[in-house]
């Protein structure tokens, strides 16, 4: 029994001199690392405040960075100890394949959200048409970008959808051109029809003023002729401005005569 502690003692204290440097060494470099790593994760999150960088980018990186580094080193830590790291990379390697054939679908979002949020193809506020459906962007997340419509039903796209398909920015040159068609007898003025188009719609504040409105016949057909209005707007509150351009043209076109009852 005597010589079984003996060799226990032996043993420990072998261990302690050959392992004990190298845990203290580790742990000093340990607990050293994480204090490093919080100085940078401040002086970081200074660096992105002061950027135009978008938050859910500035979100992603900061946690991205502090987690790389604490794995980095927590690795080194255990490479010091003398830990041999070949049984944890054949798992960590094993993992990593499984969890991204499993995440597929989920990394293809991420990486088009990264995209989206670099190249901008929209922003927050832009009204767009994607997947059939046209709306206000809301948020824009690294997995998926919320629309808002019309009529204020909640659309959830995913972000590969909208990085690999067209996307139709209303908003981004800030104009529209609206397009208007009425239909008149031969009997009709065509000057005056053109006079009292040209008053209603220069009447309207909204109306840009830097490109001429256009008014001329479209088309000619048995029955009468077809007028092609042509008048610019702000993208935003296009929908409304159209509204209102729509009802002054018809009321002054009512009032004249030129529209029939």
């Amino acid at each position: 029994m005597k010589e079984k502690l003996e060799q226990l003692y032996d043993r420990m204290l072998n261990w302690l001199i050959f392992y004990g440097p190298r845990v203290l060494i580790a742990l000093v470099v340990l607990i050293a690392g994480f204090w490093i790593i919080r100085i940078l994760n401040k002086w970081l999150v200074k660096r992105m405040d002061k950027s135009q960088l978008n938050p859910s980018l500035k979100y992603f990186f900061l946690n991205f960075t502090v987690i790389a580094s604490q794995i980095l080193l927590i690795v080194l830590t255990l490479q010091i100890v003398g830990i041999q790291m070949t049984f944890f990379t054949a798992i960590i390697a094993g993992l990593t394949v499984a969890v991204g054939l499993a995440l597929s679908g989920t990394l293809q979002n991420f990486t088009s959200g990264i995209l989206i949020l670099f190249l901008k193809p929209y922003r927050v506020g832009d009204n767009i048409v994607t997947q059939g459906q046209a709306g206000s962007v809301t948020s824009i997340q690294l997995f998926y970008t919320i629309v808002v419509t019309f009529d204020n039903t909640t659309v959830i796209v995913p972000n590969s959808k909208l990085s690999n398909e067209i996307i139709i920015n209303l908003t981004r040159s800030g104009k529209r051109r609206f397009d208007i068609e009425l239909k008149f007898p031969y009997s009709a003025d065509m000057e005056k029809i053109k006079t009292l188009t040209q008053e209603a719609i220069n009447s309207f504040d909204q109306v840009l003023k830097d490109r001429p409105t256009r008014v001329g016949i479209s088309k000619l057909e048995n029955d009468g002729f077809t007028v092609s209005i042509n008048t610019w707007l702000p993208s935003h509150h296009f929908e409304d401005n159209r509204l209102i351009i729509n009802e002054r043209l018809f009321q002054r076109l009512k009032q004249e005569g030129l529209l029939s009852s």
